[in-house]
Protein backbone atom coordinates (compact mmCIF):
# COMPACT_ATOMS: atom_id res chain seq x y z
CA UNK A 1 0.00 0.00 0.00
CA UNK A 2 1.55 3.03 -1.26
CA UNK A 3 1.44 6.60 0.76
CA UNK A 4 -1.19 7.86 -1.96
CA UNK A 5 -3.35 5.02 -1.04
CA UNK A 6 -3.74 5.56 2.64
CA UNK A 7 -4.60 8.94 2.29
CA UNK A 8 -8.00 10.15 3.65
CA UNK A 9 -10.32 11.46 0.57
CA UNK A 10 -10.73 14.32 -1.58
CA UNK A 11 -14.02 15.17 -2.12
CA UNK A 12 -15.42 15.90 -6.25
CA UNK A 13 -15.85 19.48 -6.84
CA UNK A 14 -19.87 19.34 -7.38
CA UNK A 15 -19.90 17.31 -3.27
CA UNK A 16 -18.11 20.64 -2.66
CA UNK A 17 -19.84 23.01 -3.63
CA UNK A 18 -22.83 21.02 -2.46
CA UNK A 19 -21.43 21.27 1.09
CA UNK A 20 -19.93 24.78 0.88
CA UNK A 21 -24.13 25.90 -0.31
CA UNK A 22 -25.13 23.46 2.75
CA UNK A 23 -23.27 25.46 5.12
CA UNK A 24 -24.26 28.51 3.89
CA UNK A 25 -27.62 28.17 4.10
CA UNK A 26 -28.35 28.94 7.45
CA UNK A 27 -27.05 32.40 6.64
CA UNK A 28 -29.24 33.52 3.81
CA UNK A 29 -30.57 36.64 5.74
CA UNK A 30 -26.98 38.02 6.31
CA UNK A 31 -25.81 36.81 2.93
CA UNK A 32 -28.66 38.91 1.48
CA UNK A 33 -27.88 41.54 3.44
CA UNK A 34 -24.12 41.56 2.63
CA UNK A 35 -25.13 41.39 -1.15
CA UNK A 36 -27.61 44.30 -1.45
CA UNK A 37 -25.50 46.93 0.43
CA UNK A 38 -22.20 45.47 -2.14
CA UNK A 39 -24.94 46.46 -4.74
CA UNK A 40 -25.65 49.72 -3.37
CA UNK A 41 -21.92 50.28 -2.65
CA UNK A 42 -20.58 49.68 -6.43
CA UNK A 43 -23.40 51.35 -7.66
CA UNK A 44 -22.93 54.41 -6.02
CA UNK A 45 -19.20 54.58 -7.11
CA UNK A 46 -20.57 54.00 -10.51
CA UNK A 47 -22.17 57.60 -10.57
CA UNK A 48 -18.10 58.92 -10.48
CA UNK A 49 -17.80 58.35 -14.11
CA UNK A 50 -21.04 60.33 -15.63
CA UNK A 51 -20.48 63.15 -13.07
CA UNK A 52 -16.81 63.76 -14.16
CA UNK A 53 -18.00 63.40 -17.84
CA UNK A 54 -20.43 66.52 -17.33
CA UNK A 55 -17.59 68.49 -15.42
CA UNK A 56 -15.67 67.54 -19.15
CA UNK A 57 -18.89 68.86 -21.07
CA UNK A 58 -18.90 71.89 -18.67
CA UNK A 59 -15.35 73.24 -19.19
CA UNK A 60 -15.75 72.82 -22.52
CA UNK A 61 -18.77 74.91 -22.88
CA UNK A 62 -16.54 77.39 -21.25
CA UNK A 63 -19.19 77.32 -18.18
CA UNK A 64 -18.46 79.73 -15.06
CA UNK A 65 -16.52 78.27 -12.35
CA UNK A 66 -19.40 78.21 -10.20
CA UNK A 67 -21.12 75.66 -12.52
CA UNK A 68 -18.81 73.25 -11.35
CA UNK A 69 -19.97 73.41 -7.65
CA UNK A 70 -22.96 71.32 -7.98
CA UNK A 71 -20.92 68.38 -9.51
CA UNK A 72 -17.79 68.20 -7.15
CA UNK A 73 -20.20 68.80 -4.24
CA UNK A 74 -22.33 65.68 -6.03
CA UNK A 75 -18.29 63.93 -6.13
CA UNK A 76 -17.95 64.57 -2.43
CA UNK A 77 -21.24 63.15 -1.33
CA UNK A 78 -20.47 60.18 -3.58
CA UNK A 79 -17.52 59.48 -2.38
CA UNK A 80 -18.98 60.02 1.85
CA UNK A 81 -22.07 57.44 1.04
CA UNK A 82 -19.58 54.75 -0.80
CA UNK A 83 -16.67 54.73 2.39
CA UNK A 84 -19.52 54.24 4.33
CA UNK A 85 -21.35 51.34 2.27
CA UNK A 86 -18.24 50.23 1.52
CA UNK A 87 -17.36 49.36 4.79
CA UNK A 88 -20.80 47.77 5.67
CA UNK A 89 -20.52 44.94 3.08
CA UNK A 90 -16.98 44.37 3.43
CA UNK A 91 -18.14 43.81 7.15
CA UNK A 92 -21.08 41.98 6.58
CA UNK A 93 -19.26 39.86 3.95
CA UNK A 94 -16.32 39.20 5.99
CA UNK A 95 -18.97 37.88 8.97
CA UNK A 96 -20.69 35.59 6.76
CA UNK A 97 -17.46 34.64 5.65
CA UNK A 98 -16.09 33.38 9.38
CA UNK A 99 -19.35 31.97 10.22
CA UNK A 100 -19.31 29.92 7.44
CA UNK A 101 -15.90 28.61 8.14
CA UNK A 102 -16.69 28.40 11.67
CA UNK A 103 -19.47 25.75 10.65
CA UNK A 104 -16.87 24.25 8.90
CA UNK A 105 -14.42 23.97 11.24
CA UNK A 106 -16.74 22.80 13.85
CA UNK A 107 -18.55 19.72 11.49
CA UNK A 108 -14.56 18.57 10.46
CA UNK A 109 -13.36 18.31 14.39
CA UNK A 110 -16.53 16.66 15.11
CA UNK A 111 -16.12 14.21 12.17
CA UNK A 112 -12.28 13.62 12.42
CA UNK A 113 -12.63 12.50 16.54
CA UNK A 114 -15.67 9.96 15.13
CA UNK A 115 -13.60 8.52 12.38
CA UNK A 116 -11.81 4.87 13.30
CA UNK A 117 -8.41 5.35 15.10
CA UNK A 118 -7.11 2.45 12.93
CA UNK A 119 -8.22 4.45 9.55
CA UNK A 120 -6.07 7.82 10.76
CA UNK A 121 -3.52 5.82 11.77
CA UNK A 122 -3.11 4.35 8.37
CA UNK A 123 -3.26 8.09 6.71
CA UNK A 124 -0.74 9.79 9.11
CA UNK A 125 -1.11 12.31 11.68
CA UNK A 126 0.21 14.45 9.06
CA UNK A 127 -2.75 14.29 6.47
CA UNK A 128 -5.24 14.84 9.18
CA UNK A 129 -2.90 18.09 10.49
CA UNK A 130 -1.91 19.19 7.41
CA UNK A 131 -5.91 19.77 6.71
CA UNK A 132 -7.35 21.24 9.80
CA UNK A 133 -4.14 23.87 9.93
CA UNK A 134 -2.93 24.40 6.43
CA UNK A 135 -6.47 23.98 4.54
CA UNK A 136 -8.01 25.96 7.06
CA UNK A 137 -5.37 28.58 6.82
CA UNK A 138 -6.12 28.58 3.32
CA UNK A 139 -9.57 28.87 3.20
CA UNK A 140 -9.67 31.57 5.86
CA UNK A 141 -7.45 33.50 3.97
CA UNK A 142 -9.90 32.91 1.15
CA UNK A 143 -12.75 34.29 2.77
CA UNK A 144 -11.28 36.84 4.62
CA UNK A 145 -9.85 38.41 1.45
CA UNK A 146 -10.78 37.13 -1.65
CA UNK A 147 -14.51 36.72 -0.96
CA UNK A 148 -14.91 40.35 0.44
CA UNK A 149 -12.58 41.27 -3.12
CA UNK A 150 -14.67 39.18 -5.52
CA UNK A 151 -17.60 40.24 -4.30
CA UNK A 152 -17.19 43.67 -5.05
CA UNK A 153 -14.91 43.11 -8.28
CA UNK A 154 -18.21 41.43 -9.61
CA UNK A 155 -20.66 43.43 -9.16
CA UNK A 156 -18.31 46.71 -10.57
CA UNK A 157 -17.69 44.60 -13.72
CA UNK A 158 -21.72 44.22 -13.89
CA UNK A 159 -22.87 47.29 -13.38
CA UNK A 160 -20.30 49.19 -15.54
CA UNK A 161 -20.94 47.26 -18.39
CA UNK A 162 -24.71 49.02 -17.86
CA UNK A 163 -23.12 52.12 -17.14
CA UNK A 164 -21.62 51.97 -20.48
CA UNK A 165 -24.52 51.21 -21.94
CA UNK A 166 -26.74 53.89 -20.78
CA UNK A 167 -23.89 56.67 -22.23
CA UNK A 168 -24.20 54.23 -25.25
CA UNK A 169 -24.82 50.83 -26.59
CA UNK A 170 -22.00 50.92 -28.61
CA UNK A 171 -19.47 51.51 -25.89
CA UNK A 172 -20.88 48.36 -24.14
CA UNK A 173 -20.20 46.35 -27.39
CA UNK A 174 -16.35 47.91 -27.68
CA UNK A 175 -15.67 46.80 -24.22
CA UNK A 176 -16.87 43.66 -24.46
CA UNK A 177 -13.81 43.14 -27.75
CA UNK A 178 -11.85 41.82 -24.07
CA UNK A 179 -14.10 39.74 -23.38
CA UNK A 180 -13.09 36.86 -25.67
CA UNK A 181 -9.16 37.20 -24.73
CA UNK A 182 -10.52 36.72 -21.18
CA UNK A 183 -13.17 33.77 -21.56
CA UNK A 184 -10.60 31.36 -23.34
CA UNK A 185 -7.66 32.75 -20.31
CA UNK A 186 -9.76 31.86 -17.57
CA UNK A 187 -11.01 28.44 -19.57
CA UNK A 188 -7.28 27.74 -19.98
CA UNK A 189 -6.69 28.27 -16.37
CA UNK A 190 -9.15 26.31 -14.85
CA UNK A 191 -8.25 23.28 -16.61
CA UNK A 192 -4.70 23.47 -15.46
CA UNK A 193 -5.21 25.34 -12.32
CA UNK A 194 -7.62 22.70 -9.57
CA UNK A 195 -5.82 19.71 -10.83
CA UNK A 196 -2.12 21.74 -9.80
CA UNK A 197 -3.29 22.74 -6.58
CA UNK A 198 -5.05 19.38 -5.37
CA UNK A 199 -1.47 17.89 -6.07
CA UNK A 200 0.21 20.91 -4.18
CA UNK A 201 -1.96 20.48 -1.11
CA UNK A 202 -1.43 16.77 -0.96
CA UNK A 203 2.30 16.86 -1.31
CA UNK A 204 2.40 19.54 1.77
CA UNK A 205 0.59 16.49 3.67
CA UNK A 206 2.80 14.25 2.90
CA UNK A 207 6.06 16.18 3.69
CA UNK A 208 4.29 17.17 6.88
CA UNK A 209 3.88 13.49 7.52
CA UNK A 210 7.02 12.60 6.14
CA UNK A 211 9.03 15.46 9.10
CA UNK A 212 6.59 13.78 12.04
CA UNK A 213 7.69 10.46 11.28
CA UNK A 214 11.12 11.53 10.94
CA UNK A 215 11.32 13.54 14.41
CA UNK A 216 8.94 11.45 16.26
CA UNK A 217 11.12 8.32 15.64
CA UNK A 218 14.34 10.10 15.83
CA UNK A 219 15.93 7.94 18.64
CA UNK A 220 14.74 4.80 15.83
CA UNK A 221 16.17 6.45 13.26
CA UNK A 222 19.06 6.90 15.28
CA UNK A 223 19.41 3.66 16.15
CA UNK A 224 19.05 1.48 12.38
CA UNK A 225 21.02 3.94 11.33
CA UNK A 226 18.33 5.12 9.06
CA UNK A 227 18.96 8.67 9.17
CA UNK A 228 20.50 9.14 5.42
CA UNK A 229 17.31 7.33 4.07
CA UNK A 230 15.13 9.84 6.01
CA UNK A 231 16.81 12.28 5.20
CA UNK A 232 16.62 12.07 1.26
CA UNK A 233 12.91 11.22 2.10
CA UNK A 234 12.79 14.43 3.38
CA UNK A 235 14.19 16.03 0.85
CA UNK A 236 12.51 14.19 -1.77
CA UNK A 237 9.12 15.37 -0.57
CA UNK A 238 10.63 18.85 0.12
CA UNK A 239 11.62 19.36 -3.25
CA UNK A 240 8.40 18.02 -4.83
CA UNK A 241 6.73 20.55 -2.95
CA UNK A 242 8.70 23.52 -4.42
CA UNK A 243 8.54 22.11 -7.81
CA UNK A 244 4.55 22.33 -7.68
CA UNK A 245 5.14 25.95 -6.13
CA UNK A 246 7.24 26.76 -9.12
CA UNK A 247 4.74 25.14 -11.21
CA UNK A 248 2.31 27.31 -9.68
CA UNK A 249 3.76 30.99 -9.92
CA UNK A 250 4.34 30.19 -13.93
CA UNK A 251 0.72 29.28 -13.99
CA UNK A 252 0.19 32.97 -12.66
CA UNK A 253 2.32 34.79 -14.20
CA UNK A 254 1.22 33.35 -17.77
CA UNK A 255 -2.96 34.18 -16.75
CA UNK A 256 -2.01 37.98 -15.82
CA UNK A 257 -0.05 38.36 -18.81
CA UNK A 258 -3.10 37.10 -21.21
CA UNK A 259 -5.19 39.58 -18.84
CA UNK A 260 -3.10 42.63 -19.59
CA UNK A 261 -3.40 41.98 -23.38
CA UNK A 262 -7.44 41.64 -23.25
CA UNK A 263 -7.14 45.40 -21.07
CA UNK A 264 -4.91 46.53 -24.37
CA UNK A 265 -7.62 45.24 -26.87
CA UNK A 266 -10.67 46.23 -24.58
CA UNK A 267 -9.42 50.10 -24.08
CA UNK A 268 -8.07 50.37 -27.68
CA UNK A 269 -11.42 49.58 -28.66
CA UNK A 270 -13.71 51.87 -26.40
CA UNK A 271 -11.20 55.00 -27.46
CA UNK A 272 -11.58 54.41 -31.10
CA UNK A 273 -15.85 53.94 -30.55
CA UNK A 274 -15.33 57.30 -28.35
CA UNK A 275 -13.46 59.05 -31.07
CA UNK A 276 -16.03 58.01 -33.87
CA UNK A 277 -18.77 58.99 -31.89
CA UNK A 278 -17.56 62.34 -30.81
CA UNK A 279 -16.81 62.64 -34.66
CA UNK A 280 -20.30 61.88 -35.65
CA UNK A 281 -21.93 63.82 -33.06
CA UNK A 282 -24.06 61.18 -31.33
CA UNK A 283 -22.29 61.67 -28.06
CA UNK A 284 -20.45 64.29 -26.18
CA UNK A 285 -17.13 64.77 -25.57
CA UNK A 286 -17.95 64.26 -21.56
CA UNK A 287 -19.32 60.77 -22.41
CA UNK A 288 -17.13 59.81 -24.17
CA UNK A 289 -14.67 60.41 -21.13
CA UNK A 290 -17.14 59.04 -19.32
CA UNK A 291 -17.06 55.82 -21.31
CA UNK A 292 -12.77 55.66 -21.04
CA UNK A 293 -12.47 56.24 -17.48
CA UNK A 294 -15.54 53.66 -17.17
CA UNK A 295 -12.92 50.74 -18.65
CA UNK A 296 -10.05 52.04 -17.24
CA UNK A 297 -11.87 51.34 -13.83
CA UNK A 298 -12.75 47.84 -14.87
CA UNK A 299 -8.85 47.28 -14.93
CA UNK A 300 -8.70 46.65 -11.77
CA UNK A 301 -11.67 44.73 -10.55
CA UNK A 302 -11.29 42.47 -13.48
CA UNK A 303 -7.88 42.01 -12.57
CA UNK A 304 -9.18 41.62 -9.02
CA UNK A 305 -12.34 39.24 -9.81
CA UNK A 306 -9.54 36.88 -12.15
CA UNK A 307 -6.84 36.60 -9.98
CA UNK A 308 -9.75 35.78 -6.83
CA UNK A 309 -9.81 32.36 -9.33
CA UNK A 310 -6.56 31.53 -8.46
CA UNK A 311 -7.09 32.03 -4.45
CA UNK A 312 -10.77 30.37 -5.44
CA UNK A 313 -9.14 27.24 -6.60
CA UNK A 314 -6.72 27.14 -4.00
CA UNK A 315 -8.96 27.44 -1.35
CA UNK A 316 -11.53 24.87 -3.68
CA UNK A 317 -8.43 22.00 -3.41
CA UNK A 318 -7.99 22.83 0.48
CA UNK A 319 -12.11 22.71 1.05
CA UNK A 320 -12.42 19.44 -1.16
CA UNK A 321 -9.85 18.13 1.61
CA UNK A 322 -11.89 18.86 4.54
CA UNK A 323 -15.13 17.67 3.00
CA UNK A 324 -13.75 14.51 2.09
CA UNK A 325 -13.17 14.02 5.95
CA UNK A 326 -16.67 15.50 6.31
CA UNK A 327 -18.13 12.38 4.09
CA UNK A 328 -16.30 9.51 6.09
CA UNK A 329 -18.63 7.26 7.54
CA UNK A 330 -17.73 6.91 11.65
CA UNK A 331 -16.58 4.38 13.68
CA UNK A 332 -19.70 1.33 13.11
CA UNK A 333 -21.29 0.30 15.94
CA UNK A 334 -23.18 -3.15 16.61
CA UNK A 335 -27.21 -2.76 16.65
CA UNK A 336 -27.42 -4.05 19.95
CA UNK A 337 -23.49 -3.85 21.67
CA UNK A 338 -23.41 -5.51 24.89
CA UNK A 339 -22.48 -3.51 28.05
CA UNK A 340 -18.70 -3.20 29.01
CA UNK A 341 -17.80 -4.52 32.34
CA UNK A 342 -17.21 -2.33 35.28
CA UNK A 343 -14.88 -4.32 37.26
CA UNK A 344 -11.09 -5.50 36.49
CA UNK A 345 -11.68 -7.60 33.65
CA UNK A 346 -10.12 -10.50 31.87
CA UNK A 347 -8.27 -9.98 28.40
CA UNK A 348 -8.63 -13.35 26.29
CA UNK A 349 -6.28 -12.79 23.05
CA UNK A 350 -7.15 -15.70 20.71
CA UNK A 351 -5.09 -16.76 17.69
CA UNK A 352 -4.49 -13.20 16.86
CA UNK A 353 -2.02 -12.33 13.78
CA UNK A 354 -2.40 -8.71 12.30
CA UNK A 355 -0.50 -6.74 9.15
CA UNK A 356 0.33 -3.19 8.07
CA UNK A 357 0.89 -4.41 4.77
CA UNK A 358 -0.74 -7.51 3.22
CA UNK A 359 1.56 -10.58 3.26
CA UNK A 360 4.21 -8.96 6.05
CA UNK A 361 2.95 -10.33 9.41
CA UNK A 362 3.73 -7.83 12.54
CA UNK A 363 1.84 -10.10 14.82
CA UNK A 364 1.29 -14.22 14.30
CA UNK A 365 -1.06 -16.93 15.92
CA UNK A 366 -0.91 -14.57 19.46
CA UNK A 367 -2.23 -16.36 22.59
CA UNK A 368 -2.27 -14.37 25.50
CA UNK A 369 -5.12 -14.50 28.72
CA UNK A 370 -4.54 -11.36 31.24
CA UNK A 371 -6.54 -12.45 34.36
CA UNK A 372 -8.79 -10.00 35.99
CA UNK A 373 -6.99 -7.53 38.48
CA UNK A 374 -3.38 -9.43 36.78
CA UNK A 375 -0.45 -7.02 35.54
CA UNK A 376 1.41 -8.54 32.96
CA UNK A 377 4.35 -7.13 31.19
CA UNK A 378 5.22 -7.61 27.50
CA UNK A 379 8.62 -7.54 26.68
CA UNK A 380 10.81 -7.51 23.42
CA UNK A 381 13.37 -6.14 20.59
CA UNK A 382 12.17 -3.20 19.29
CA UNK A 383 10.10 -4.42 16.24
CA UNK A 384 8.83 -7.73 18.31
CA UNK A 385 5.27 -6.17 18.13
CA UNK A 386 4.52 -4.86 21.14
CA UNK A 387 2.68 -1.57 20.67
CA UNK A 388 0.75 -3.31 17.68
CA UNK A 389 -0.31 -5.75 20.35
CA UNK A 390 -1.11 -3.38 22.91
CA UNK A 391 -3.09 -1.02 20.42
CA UNK A 392 -5.12 -4.35 19.22
CA UNK A 393 -6.39 -4.96 22.66
CA UNK A 394 -6.82 -1.37 23.36
CA UNK A 395 -9.49 -1.37 19.82
CA UNK A 396 -6.82 1.02 18.12
CA UNK A 397 -6.68 -1.81 15.19
CA UNK A 398 -8.97 -4.38 14.72
CA UNK A 399 -6.82 -7.68 14.50
CA UNK A 400 -6.55 -9.16 11.09
CA UNK A 401 -7.18 -12.93 12.21
CA UNK A 402 -7.89 -13.94 15.69
CA UNK A 403 -10.26 -12.46 18.31
CA UNK A 404 -9.99 -10.84 21.04
CA UNK A 405 -12.54 -10.78 24.20
CA UNK A 406 -12.92 -9.01 27.49
CA UNK A 407 -14.32 -10.45 30.17
CA UNK A 408 -15.57 -13.19 27.81
CA UNK A 409 -17.26 -10.36 25.22
CA UNK A 410 -15.87 -10.55 21.85
CA UNK A 411 -14.57 -6.74 21.32
CA UNK A 412 -16.75 -6.49 18.02
CA UNK A 413 -19.78 -7.13 20.28
CA UNK A 414 -18.70 -4.23 22.61
CA UNK A 415 -18.32 -1.99 19.54
CA UNK A 416 -15.77 0.71 19.50
CA UNK A 417 -17.27 2.26 22.40
CA UNK A 418 -17.51 -0.27 24.75
CA UNK A 419 -14.10 -1.03 24.07
CA UNK A 420 -12.82 2.71 25.35
CA UNK A 421 -15.14 2.31 28.01
CA UNK A 422 -13.78 -1.02 28.78
CA UNK A 423 -10.07 -0.08 27.91
CA UNK A 424 -7.50 2.80 28.66
CA UNK A 425 -4.36 3.26 26.49
CA UNK A 426 -1.84 5.58 27.78
CA UNK A 427 1.21 5.90 25.55
CA UNK A 428 4.14 7.91 25.95
CA UNK A 429 2.66 10.58 23.19
CA UNK A 430 1.69 12.63 25.56
CA UNK A 431 -0.53 15.75 24.83
CA UNK A 432 -1.38 18.52 26.75
CA UNK A 433 -3.99 20.54 26.28
CA UNK A 434 -4.37 24.39 25.85
CA UNK A 435 -6.29 26.03 29.25
CA UNK A 436 -6.16 25.65 33.06
CA UNK A 437 -4.82 22.42 34.20
CA UNK A 438 -8.59 21.18 35.85
CA UNK A 439 -9.69 21.59 32.44
CA UNK A 440 -7.31 19.73 30.96
CA UNK A 441 -7.69 16.72 33.17
CA UNK A 442 -11.83 16.93 33.27
CA UNK A 443 -11.30 16.52 29.27
CA UNK A 444 -11.53 12.62 30.47
CA UNK A 445 -14.63 13.13 33.11
CA UNK A 446 -16.45 16.79 33.03
CA UNK A 447 -18.15 16.03 36.19
CA UNK A 448 -15.16 15.46 38.34
CA UNK A 449 -14.84 17.60 41.26
CA UNK A 450 -11.82 19.53 42.40
CA UNK A 451 -11.01 17.11 45.23
CA UNK A 452 -11.36 14.18 42.83
CA UNK A 453 -8.54 16.00 40.78
CA UNK A 454 -6.59 16.57 43.56
CA UNK A 455 -6.52 13.03 44.22
CA UNK A 456 -5.88 11.77 41.11
CA UNK A 457 -2.90 14.39 40.98
CA UNK A 458 -1.69 13.24 44.55
CA UNK A 459 -1.72 9.16 44.03
CA UNK A 460 0.78 9.87 40.59
CA UNK A 461 2.79 12.30 42.87
CA UNK A 462 2.08 15.44 40.71
CA UNK A 463 0.27 17.31 43.92
CA UNK A 464 3.66 18.78 45.06
CA UNK A 465 4.51 20.41 41.77
CA UNK A 466 1.15 21.20 40.87
CA UNK A 467 0.96 23.20 44.25
CA UNK A 468 3.49 25.64 42.88
CA UNK A 469 2.16 26.69 40.18
CA UNK A 470 1.26 29.85 39.87
CA UNK A 471 -2.62 29.25 40.22
CA UNK A 472 -2.44 25.47 41.34
CA UNK A 473 -5.17 23.90 39.12
CA UNK A 474 -6.58 27.22 37.41
CA UNK A 475 -2.76 27.42 35.59
CA UNK A 476 -2.83 27.83 32.25
CA UNK A 477 -1.09 25.17 30.57
CA UNK A 478 -0.02 23.94 26.92
CA UNK A 479 0.53 26.13 24.00
CA UNK A 480 1.06 29.58 24.91
CA UNK A 481 0.94 28.87 29.17
CA UNK A 482 2.79 27.29 31.86
CA UNK A 483 4.80 24.76 29.90
CA UNK A 484 5.23 21.29 31.35
CA UNK A 485 8.20 18.88 31.67
CA UNK A 486 8.43 15.61 30.08
CA UNK A 487 7.86 14.04 33.32
CA UNK A 488 5.08 15.81 34.16
CA UNK A 489 3.16 15.55 31.12
CA UNK A 490 3.25 11.46 31.50
CA UNK A 491 2.07 12.23 35.36
CA UNK A 492 -0.91 13.94 33.91
CA UNK A 493 -1.90 11.27 31.44
CA UNK A 494 -1.51 9.07 34.20
CA UNK A 495 -4.12 11.13 36.50
CA UNK A 496 -6.35 11.06 33.20
CA UNK A 497 -6.04 7.56 33.73
CA UNK A 498 -7.11 7.41 37.33
CA UNK A 499 -10.05 9.86 37.08
CA UNK A 500 -11.44 7.62 34.35
CA UNK A 501 -11.27 4.45 36.33
CA UNK A 502 -10.98 1.57 33.36
CA UNK A 503 -11.36 -1.93 33.88
CA UNK A 504 -8.18 -2.81 31.35
CA UNK A 505 -5.22 -0.50 31.40
CA UNK A 506 -2.60 -0.74 29.18
CA UNK A 507 0.54 1.18 29.50
CA UNK A 508 2.57 1.18 26.02
CA UNK A 509 5.80 2.55 27.70
CA UNK A 510 4.48 5.15 29.45
CA UNK A 511 7.56 6.03 31.12
CA UNK A 512 10.24 5.58 28.87
CA UNK A 513 11.76 9.41 29.54
CA UNK A 514 11.92 8.04 33.04
CA UNK A 515 15.09 7.78 31.91
CA UNK A 516 16.42 10.72 34.38
CA UNK A 517 16.07 12.30 37.84
CA UNK A 518 12.14 11.37 38.08
CA UNK A 519 12.62 7.62 36.99
CA UNK A 520 11.35 5.79 40.03
CA UNK A 521 8.98 8.49 40.67
CA UNK A 522 7.26 7.93 37.32
CA UNK A 523 7.40 4.54 37.63
CA UNK A 524 5.83 4.39 40.83
CA UNK A 525 3.03 6.78 39.29
CA UNK A 526 2.62 4.48 37.18
CA UNK A 527 1.90 1.09 39.84
CA UNK A 528 -0.37 3.38 41.42
CA UNK A 529 -2.71 4.21 38.29
CA UNK A 530 -2.86 0.51 37.33
CA UNK A 531 -3.45 -0.73 40.72
CA UNK A 532 -6.93 -2.66 40.95
CA UNK A 533 -7.45 -3.18 37.51
CA UNK A 534 -6.30 -5.75 35.04
CA UNK A 535 -2.75 -3.93 32.81
CA UNK A 536 -1.01 -4.46 30.27
CA UNK A 537 2.67 -3.09 30.32
CA UNK A 538 4.83 -2.57 27.64
CA UNK A 539 7.90 -2.05 29.51
CA UNK A 540 10.70 -0.09 27.98
CA UNK A 541 12.11 -0.12 31.36
CA UNK A 542 12.60 -4.12 32.40
CA UNK A 543 12.09 -2.79 36.41
CA UNK A 544 8.46 -2.86 35.49
CA UNK A 545 8.57 -6.22 34.09
CA UNK A 546 10.65 -7.14 37.14
CA UNK A 547 7.28 -6.24 39.50
CA UNK A 548 4.71 -7.69 37.48
CA UNK A 549 3.23 -10.64 38.01
CA UNK A 550 4.16 -12.27 34.81
CA UNK A 551 6.20 -11.31 31.72
CA UNK A 552 5.42 -12.05 28.27
CA UNK A 553 8.21 -12.17 25.51
CA UNK A 554 7.51 -11.17 21.99
CA UNK A 555 10.04 -12.03 19.07
CA UNK A 556 9.18 -11.44 15.47
CA UNK A 557 5.48 -11.25 16.42
CA UNK A 558 5.06 -14.76 18.39
CA UNK A 559 5.36 -15.04 22.08
CA UNK A 560 8.23 -17.08 22.90
CA UNK A 561 8.42 -16.94 26.76
CA UNK A 562 5.90 -16.31 29.47
CA UNK A 563 6.40 -16.53 33.29
CA UNK A 564 7.62 -14.59 35.84
CA UNK A 565 10.59 -12.47 36.46
CA UNK A 566 12.59 -14.77 38.40
CA UNK A 567 11.29 -18.53 36.43
CA UNK A 568 12.41 -16.70 32.76
CA UNK A 569 15.65 -15.00 34.53
CA UNK A 570 16.17 -18.69 35.96
CA UNK A 571 15.80 -20.17 32.53
CA UNK A 572 18.23 -18.40 30.63
CA UNK A 573 16.41 -17.62 27.19
CA UNK A 574 15.78 -14.75 25.37
CA UNK A 575 14.14 -12.76 28.75
CA UNK A 576 17.24 -13.35 30.68
CA UNK A 577 19.69 -11.97 27.79
CA UNK A 578 17.35 -8.42 27.51
CA UNK A 579 17.26 -8.67 31.29
CA UNK A 580 21.22 -9.42 31.48
CA UNK A 581 21.98 -6.16 28.86
CA UNK A 582 19.68 -4.09 30.80
CA UNK A 583 21.20 -4.57 34.61
CA UNK A 584 24.56 -4.20 32.47
CA UNK A 585 23.70 -0.97 31.62
CA UNK A 586 21.97 0.29 34.67
CA UNK A 587 23.81 -0.84 37.52
CA UNK A 588 21.86 0.19 40.12
CA UNK A 589 18.75 -2.07 38.66
CA UNK A 590 17.18 -4.23 41.32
Amino acid sequence: MTATDRRLPVAPGRRTWAALRTLARPHRTLATAALLTAVAATAVFLLTAPVLGNIVDRVIDDRPASALTGPITLLVAIAVVYAVLAMVSIVLIARLGEQILAGLREQFVERALALPLEQVEAAGSGDLTSRVTNDVSVISQGIRQALPEFTRAALTIALTVVGLAVLDWRFALAALCAAPIQVITVRWYLRHAPPLYAEQRAAVGDLQQELLDSISGAPTVRAFGLRHSHLAKVTTRSQHSVDLTLAAVRLQTRFFARLNLAELVGLSAVLATGYVLVENGDVTVGAASAAALYFANLFNPINVALASLDEAQSAAASLARLVGVLDLPPEPEPANPAAPPSDPARVDVQGVGHAYVAGHDVLDGIELTVAAGERVAVVGTSGAGKTTLAKLVAGVHTPARGRIRLDGVDAADLGPAGVRRTVALVTQEVHVFAGPLADDLRLVRPDASDEALRGALTAVGAAAWVDLLPEGLATEVGEGGHQLTVAQAQQLALARLLLVDPPVAILDEATAEAGSAGARALEAAATEAITGRTALVVAHRLTQAATADRVVVLDAGRVVEVGTHDDLVAAGGTYARLWSAWSAERPDSP
